[in-house]
C-alpha cells in the first residue's frame, strides 16, 4: 500500500464510527436530525438488505425519537399511497404484504421486499399506539415522489371525482382520454408525440391539474383527516399526470434531460407533501425521504453537474441549506439483487471487488467491517476525501462485465453527503413473491436510467 493510501486509510479509521448492531449506532445521525427539515436517505443499490435495514431503523428513530411526520419514497404516488392506508390503518381488510402487491412492474423487489413489509408493520402498529394513547395529531404518512403511473394516476383522479364530482369526472375522462391509446405503455406516447403521429395532451392535462388546484375537494370522515388527505392525494396524481407527460415527451427529443424532470418533480412533490403536512399539523413537518444515493447525494459535487443535471439532494440543499441532511451508503463486496437486463427476472448476483481508485477501496482497507462516517466538519479525513474519486451505484440493472462503464461516476464525497455509512460485504434484498408484470401494466420504474 502507497504512503498516500496509508495516510487516507489511518484517517479514516481515526474518524470512523463502529457499527456494532446496537440501537446506539445511529445516534450522530439522530442528534445532527434535530431541527432538520429532510433527512434524504440513500442507498449505493436498489437491492441491498443491509441498506434497507439501517434505513428503516433510522427512520423508526426519526419518527419515534423527533417526530417526523412522513416517509417520502423513489416510488408512484398511487402504489405508495396504499402502503399509506396500510399504515394509517385505514384498509384493515388488506395485510401488509396483500398491499405490496400492487408493485407488479420491473423492479417488483425494490418495495415489495422483506425489509419495507416489516417497516409497514412497525408504523401500522406505532400510528395506531399512538392515537390510541392520543400522542399523535395526524398518522405519520408512507408517500410517492415518482413519475412513472401516468395511466393510473389518471384513473386515480376520475375514480376520486366519481366520489366527489361526477361532473368534473366526466371532464377528466374527456382531458384524459387522448393518452388512452398509451395507457399499456406509456413510454411510446413521447414517440408518437415527436415523430408528429400524435397530438400533444399537454394543455388537456394541465387544465385538468389547474381545475384540481382550484377546488376544494373536503369528504370528512370522522376526523376530516382522512378526507384531506385523499383530497390531496387525486390533486398529486393530476399533477403526476402533467409531469409525466412532460417527462415522456422529453426522452425522446433533443430538449432539456428527462432526469431534471423526474428529480424536480420529486423535489415539488416533497415540498407540497411539507406544505401539507405542515398545514395539517399546523406546524412545520419533518420528511424523512428514502431514494438511490444518485438521487440523495448532491449532484453538484459529481460529474453529473458536467452534463447539466441535478437532483433532489441538490435542490434540497440549494433550498433548505443546513436544514437539508443527507446519508449515503457503500459496499465493497457481498450480493446483491438486481437483473441483468430491462423486464429480465431478479437474479441473486455477486459485487465485484471495488475498482482500484475508488472510494469502496479506500472503505475495503479500513479494519472496521461496518462504520460510519461524519463528513460535515473540516479534519484531515474530509480533507483527504475532498479529491474526487469514483463511486459505484447500482441500480436495478447490474452487470459486472461492463462495471466501469455500467456503474461508476466521478464525485467529491465530503460535499455530496453529511454522513456515509458503509457495509464492507452485503446481502441480496429479499423480495416477497408477486407478479412480474401487470397486464395493462405501464413503464417500468426507474426507467431508463435504473436508478
Amino acid at each position: 500500500m502507497s504512503r498516500a493510501r496509508n495516510r487516507i486509510t489511518e484517517a479514516i479509521e481515526e474518524q470512523a464510527v463502529p457499527l456494532a448492531g446496537s440501537d446506539a449506532d445511529f445516534d450522530a445521525i439522530i442528534d445532527a436530525a434535530r431541527g432538520k427539515s429532510v433527512v434524504l436517505i440513500g442507498e449505493a443499490s436498489h437491492g441491498t438488505r443491509e441498506f434497507y435495514a439501517a434505513r428503516a431503523a433510522i427512520t423508526q428513530r426519526l419518527i419515534s425519537e423527533l417526530g417526523f411526520a412522513a416517509v417520502a419514497v423513489e416510488a408512484d404516488w398511487p402504489d405508495a399511497y396504499a402502503i399509506n392506508r396500510h399504515v394509517w390503518n385505514a384498509s384493515p381488510e388488506r395485510t401488509a404484504r396483500q398491499t405490496l402487491q400492487v408493485f407488479r412492474r420491473f423492479p417488483t423487489w425494490m418495495w415489495a421486499n422483506t425489509e419495507v413489509l416489516d417497516f409497514m408493520d412497525w408504523l401500522a402498529v406505532f400510528n395506531r399506539d399512538a392515537r390510541a394513547s392520543g400522542t399523535a395529531d395526524r398518522p405519520v404518512g408512507f408517500y410517492g415522489l415518482d413519475l412513472y403511473s401516468m395511466g393510473r394516476s389518471a384513473e386515480a383522479v376520475i375514480e376520486y371525482l366519481d366520489r366527489h364530482d361526477p361532473g368534473a369526472a366526466e371532464l377528466a375522462r374527456e382531458r384524459y382520454a387522448c393518452l388512452d391509446r398509451f395507457a399499456d405503455e406509456p413510454h411510446l406516447y413521447g414517440q408518437a408525440v415527436d415523430y408528429g403521429l400524435s397530438q400533444s395532451c399537454e394543455k388537456a392535462i394541465t387544465a385538468q391539474l389547474m381545475d384540481m388546484h382550484g377546488k376544494a375537494y373536503r369528504a370528512v370522515d370522522e376526523n376530516g383527516l382522512l378526507g384531506d388527505e385523499e383530497a390531496f392525494g387525486a390533486a398529486q396524481n393530476a399533477k403526476l399526470v402533467r409531469d409525466a407527460e412532460e417527462y415522456y415527451r422529453t426522452m425522446f427529443s433533443g430538449r432539456p434531460s428527462s432526469w431534471n424532470l423526474r428529480d424536480r418533480h420529486m423535489f415539488e412533490t416533497l415540498e407540497a407533501l411539507r406544505d401539507h403536512l405542515g398545514q395539517q399539523l399546523g406546524k412545520p413537518a419533518g420528511v424523512v425521504v428514502w431514494a438511490h444515493n444518485s438521487h440523495i447525494g448532491n449532484a453538484a459535487a459529481t460529474d453529473m453537474s458536467q452534463r447539466g443535471e441535478f437532483n433532489i439532494g441538490q435542490l434540497a440543499k440549494e433550498k433548505h441549506g443546513g436544514e437539508a441532511l443527507l446519508i449515503g451508503f457503500s459496499t465493497a463486496v457481498g450480493e446483491v439483487t438486481a437483473a441483468s437486463d430491462w423486464d429480465a427476472p431478479a437474479e441473486r448476483k455477486r459485487v465485484r471487488p471495488p475498482l482500484e481508485g475508488s472510494y469502496e477501496e479506500l472503505f475495503h482497507a479500513v479494519s472496521h467491517e461496518r462504520f460510519l462516517l461524519d463528513l460535515r466538519g473540516r479534519n484531515p479525513m474530509t480533507e483527504l476525501l475532498m479529491q474526487p474519486r469514483i463511486q459505484r451505484a447500482i441500480g436495478v440493472i447490474y452487470r459486472p462485465e461492463t462495471e466501469r462503464q455500467s456503474h461508476y461516476f466521478f464525485s467529491s464525497l465530503p460535499r455530496q453527503y453529511d454522513f456515509i455509512i458503509h457495509y464492507d460485504e452485503t446481502s441480496a434484498l429479499q423480495a416477497l413473491d408477486v407478479t412480474v408484470k401487470d397486464p395493462g401494466g405501464e413503464a417500468d420504474d426507474t426507467y431508463p436510467s435504473g436508478l
